[in-house]
């Protein structure tokens, strides 16, 4: 199956976090990213409320981070007179999650618990009755500002989806031009 309309690959995610500072330094410190470069934008009353949706007022800095092997994560910090200061929960329209996969769910736990990271719950291993994941470890944690991050150990599980993953990296894309 090919993308449409000349789609390629996924670029990047983004998150808005309050402190750029803290959040650059956690994906650094504790995540091994590379950060590749800042801007900032606005305020501008006639661009920002119709090119990203915010209010008149609204200003960012932004930093753009290389996360080896195969994803870039940039991170927002606005600043606007009428900003929600709430993360949305899993539960809230737009809630998300940034998932890592592992060697070591423990081990990683504790990297990120040393980095200020909160556990949510401790290590869980899903059961048969969810038998194309059963084996799967996994824990959830909250990163000092908020972002929720998920880490999972795969391979205990005997069928897995075919989820791509690093035999996909190297693979020519399905319209026959290599990534």
């Amino acid at each position: 199956m090919s993308l449409p309309a000349g789609f390629q690959y996924v670029d990047h995610v983004a998150f808005t976090v309050p402190d750029l500072g803290e959040a650059v330094a956690f994906f650094v410190d504790a995540l091994g990213a590379e950060e590749l470069y800042r801007s900032t934008r606005g305020p501008d009353a006639d661009f920002m409320p119709e090119h990203f949706a915010v209010p008149a007022d609204a200003r960012l800095e932004l930093a753009m981070l290389r996360m080896p092997p195969n994803l870039n994560v940039e991170l927002f910090q606005w600043w606007s007179t009428d900003q929600r200061r709430d993360y949305p929960r899993h539960c809230d329209l737009g809630g998300h999650h940034l998932c890592f996969t592992v060697d070591d769910v423990d081990a990683a736990t504790e990297h990120l618990r040393s980095h200020g990271a909160d556990v949510l719950g401790g290590t869980k291993e899903v059961g048969p009755d969810s038998p194309l994941v059963a084996g799967n470890r996994w824990t959830y944690l909250r990163a000092p500002w908020g972002l929720l991050i998920e880490l999972v150990d795969r391979s205990r599980v005997h069928n897995p989806p075919p989820l791509v993953g690093p035999a996909d990296w190297a693979a020519p894309s399905r319209t026959g031009k290599d990534l």
